[in-house]
């Protein structure tokens, strides 16, 4: 494989977390560092700043968009928000796994009956599975979400790094999505279970979601360079 192609791989394995409260620091930040982010992730914080206005200015921009709501809600609620989601042609939805099948499969329908009456390619709903936050949850919880997740149609989970392998082994075609991601030895913040890309990686991590270890660096563009360097040979070989 290509040094280029190598490279092109790992870009659309990358998801930069824009957890801004401002649209325009939001595209200045997607824009600086956009030869190192193929996708963002536009999470609560921006969502409550913009609405679905974020979307279509990043997907303006070219980026994939992941719309990290971690819908959580009675199933028709869920179910009637995600079609609406679905329609601004977003690429991923989370859902909050914790809320069972039926409210994940209303979600993962509404997703996709949005995206297709708008005529938008299919997006992928994701459960989120426990969050990075979370050190003390049962070991048989992560699970008993992935396999709720499967049940109920998702395309893929949200996980911690040390996840992914009993992620992949109860559902191997699943998209395994890892926030909290470092660089070694940076600032962990408020992420319990931190990994950093090569981790991630090796673990068999198929995107990965960068936020403050570049967006909170006074060089952002100098942090992502770092971040991924060296990278390559190991997204390549997946």
């Amino acid at each position: 494989m290509s040094t280029d192609l190598v490279a092109g791989d790992l870009r659309r394995r990358m998801v930069l977390a824009l957890d801004v409260d401002d649209l325009v620091v939001a595209e200045r930040l997607a824009k600086a560092l956009a030869p190192w982010f193929a996708t963002v992730k536009v999470g609560l914080e921006l969502w409550a700043a913009a609405g679905p206005d974020a979307v279509a200015a990043l997907r303006a921009r070219g980026f994939e968009v992941m719309a990290d709501l971690k819908l959580h809600d009675i199933p028709t609620t869920v179910g009637r928000t995600a079609r609406v989601v679905g329609a601004l042609g977003v690429r991923y939805l989370t859902l909050h796994a914790f809320g069972g099948a039926v409210m994940l499969q209303e979600g993962t329908r509404g997703l996709a009956h949005g995206a297709e009456e708008a005529g938008l390619p299919p997006p992928t709903a994701l459960a989120v599975t426990v969050l990075t936050s979370d050190a003390d949850a049962p070991a048989h919880v992560l699970p008993r979400r992935v396999e709720t997740a499967m049940e109920a149609g998702c395309g893929g989970v949200v996980c911690a790094a040390a996840d992914v392998a009993s992620v992949k082994r109860l559902a191997p075609r699943f998209v395994a999505v890892v926030p909290g991601i470092r660089a070694p030895r940076g600032e962990r913040h408020d992420q319990a279970r931190a990994a950093t890309p090569a981790a991630a990686l090796a673990a068999g991590a198929d995107l990965l979601v960068v936020g403050r270890a570049v967006t909170a660096h006074p060089d952002p563009p100098a942090a992502a360079r770092a971040l991924v360097a060296g990278l390559e040979p190991v997204a390549g070989g997946g």
